[in-house]
């Protein structure tokens, strides 16, 4: 399975729609888009994972390099994700600890407006 990346602007945050796997071979990818957004200034960002089949440990790596690229901008990198397989990759890591994991898009531009 090959990886899908499509993004799109909500209020003032991207949203980012990943589908596939994230892998060793996909993950660059995903970085370069992410590299991308905030370059262009895009420094609220969804990350929707919700059909993301697989993730390694260099897909993770993607993810939280995203993180501390938006943070040192005061930005945010927030995900959504109810998959238990996937969910269960971020607690065993102690992820859950340092992203902001939603059920919905919605909800999570909610959490981050109410701040």
């Amino acid at each position: 399975m090959d990886l899908k990346l499509d993004h799109y602007t909500e209020g003032d945050t991207e949203i980012v729609v990943v589908e596939g796997e994230i892998d060793v071979y996909t993950a660059p990818r995903l970085r370069e888009l992410l590299i991308d957004l905030v370059n262009k200034g895009n420094f609220h960002l969804v990350v929707n994972m919700e059909k993301v089949e697989f993730l390694d440990s260099t897909g993770l790596g993607v993810l939280v390099g995203g993180l501390k690229r938006v943070r040192a901008h005061d930005g945010t990198l927030d995900l959504v994700c109810t998959q238990e397989r996937i969910l269960k990759i971020f607690r065993i890591t102690g992820l859950t600890k340092v992203f902001g994991i939603h059920g919905t898009v919605q909800e999570a531009i909610d959490k981050r407006s109410s701040k």
